[in-house]
């Protein structure tokens, strides 16, 4: 790529009646036999810049040169070092071009060409440039490897609509807590006015948040959570040595408690359509109705998978029969469809500890086979037409099933039942409530549902054991015959 850059003469003249600047059209820059004016406007230099590791194109202009030999002398200072970048590939380009911009932002002279080329023939990736906290986030996630595709766009988010407008200015080794916190306040500032306009007794006000949503602590958390990842890996880089985001306070942001859909809780939600918190867990008796009612539905499999064996929705949707050993009555989790927007794609499961092989029941065995023989059914049925991804559940063709068609039909077959509502995602927690009814230690539940720590299943359970240990204890006690008449203290 061949360097472009240019000079040009202008001045702060304004437009008559406007504050409007004349720039270079200013009629006073040149004379009338079309020379340039020595006594009027000052000159400037605009140079094309290497791409930036993202590929954005950086053209920039400085101005107030005395003479156009000291705007064309400083242009050249420039060429010379991008012409260092032929040959060397993208990225040596594109670190060149971040040595030329931050110079240009902070007014330091240029490095002498032979010490930036061996600089680079030594491998040296940084030059020395200490890049703001936009351009570090920037080459970050662009070149952050070892990721899932849905976590890289909710970080891309994160970047674009906080992180990059509130601190992407300030240059990454003086970036603080303080400033940080300023942007946490605008986040609590931005909920106080929705929060306000929802309240209002003005349509025209309440208008004004249509579409907006409170950001919540846990939320908070998770852009934290970005910009901590963020500065680590500049740590690592050697580029600071203290990760001011781990320093900023926030509310804790504590996952909602599970809790069970009690007759009291169920009384009180038909009452007032409340839900007593956001998630909630249905008791077996309830999980079986759900179950009564799907039997029979083209998804009922991936449904008692979810409710028996808790499977997350992309576990169920992707897996494959290659992971199904109907023999030993074992499945092995080790694929997911990954929704990223409305689009999917195969991919690994949530974490590390999501990987794992869950035992089959007998009842659930029996399930996958009745599946197993209505998909051969099915395959014989579409002819040539069957598109073989080898899936446990498919649509009639033998395509994937996008998870979004498996929750609109959880929703529809809960309603029928007329149960009281939980998400797709809260019915995997009626495993959970399955295997504590029976008695099963917090450590087997936790080996089931593939959670990265004890603790995360704690947390979620906490509230529901002893709903349930209580509701056992009834149980068991109303199967006990008795005569009617209560147990009084005998006298002495």
């Amino acid at each position: 790529m061949s360097f472009k850059g240019s000079t040009y003469k202008r001045c702060t003249c304004t437009l008559p009646g406007t504050r409007k600047q004349l720039g270079s059209q200013c009629p006073k820059l040149k004379r009338a036999n079309g020379m340039w004016s020595s006594n009027h406007g000052t000159w400037s230099f605009q140079a094309e810049l290497p791409k930036a590791h993202d590929g954005a194109r950086r053209t920039r202009r400085r101005h107030g040169f005395a003479s156009q030999t000291d705007a064309q002398e400083q242009l050249g200072k420039i060429a010379e070092l991008v012409a260092l970048g032929e040959g060397r590939g993208d990225t040596a380009r594109a670190t060149i071009g971040d040595l030329i911009d931050s110079r240009l932002r902070t007014g330091e002279p240029f490095p002498a060409p032979d010490v930036v080329a061996r600089q680079l023939d030594a491998g040296n990736a940084s030059l020395g440039v200490m890049p703001t906290v936009g351009e570090w986030l920037t080459s970050w996630i662009t070149t952050r490897k070892k990721i899932r595709e849905a976590t890289r766009i909710a970080y891309r988010f994160h970047i674009a609509n906080w992180l990059i407008p509130h601190l992407g200015h300030y240059r990454l080794d003086i970036l603080t807590v303080d400033h940080i916190s300023r942007m946490f306040d605008a986040m609590a500032e931005r909920n106080d006015m929705i929060t306000a306009a929802n309240n209002s007794d003005d349509p025209e006000v309440r208008k004004t948040v249509d579409g907006l949503r409170v950001m919540g602590a846990a939320t908070m958390q998770r852009y934290r959570g970005t910009l901590r990842a963020a500065l680590n890996a500049a740590i690592r880089a050697q580029k600071i040595t203290f990760n001011p985001a781990s320093y900023v306070e926030l509310p804790s942001g504590r996952r909602p408690k599970a809790l069970l859909w009690t007759p009291d809780r169920v009384e009180r939600w038909q009452r007032t359509g409340q839900k007593p918190s956001r998630v909630m867990v249905w008791t077996p008796e309830q999980i079986g109705r759900f179950l009564d009612q799907a039997e029979g539905h083209p998804y009922y499999a991936l449904f008692h998978l979810i409710a028996y064996r808790g499977l997350r929705r992309g576990e169920a949707c992707g897996l494959p029969w290659w992971n199904v050993e109907l023999a030993s009555r074992s499945i092995t989790i080790s694929t997911a469809i990954v929704q990223l927007g409305w689009k999917t794609e195969f991919g690994e499961p949530k974490s590390e500890a999501s990987g794992r092989v869950i035992a089959l029941d007998e009842a659930t065995t029996e399930v996958l086979q009745r599946q197993k023989n209505h998909q051969n059914e099915l395959r014989a049925a579409a002819g040539t037409e069957w598109v073989e991804h080898d899936l446990v559940c498919t649509e009639r063709d033998g395509s994937p099933l996008h998870p979004a068609k498996l929750t609109d039909a959880f929703h529809t077959i809960a309603d029928a039942a007329e149960l009281p509502p939980v998400r797709l995602h809260d019915l995997r927690h009626g495993a959970a409530t399955l295997m504590l009814a029976a008695g099963a230690d917090l450590k087997v539940v936790q080996e089931l549902l593939g959670h990265s720590t004890i603790a995360v299943t704690a947390d979620t359970y906490a509230h529901v054991l002893p709903e349930l240990a209580r509701e056992t204890a009834e149980a068991a006690a109303s199967i006990v015959p008795r005569n009617g008449r209560r147990n009084r203290p005998t006298a002495a």
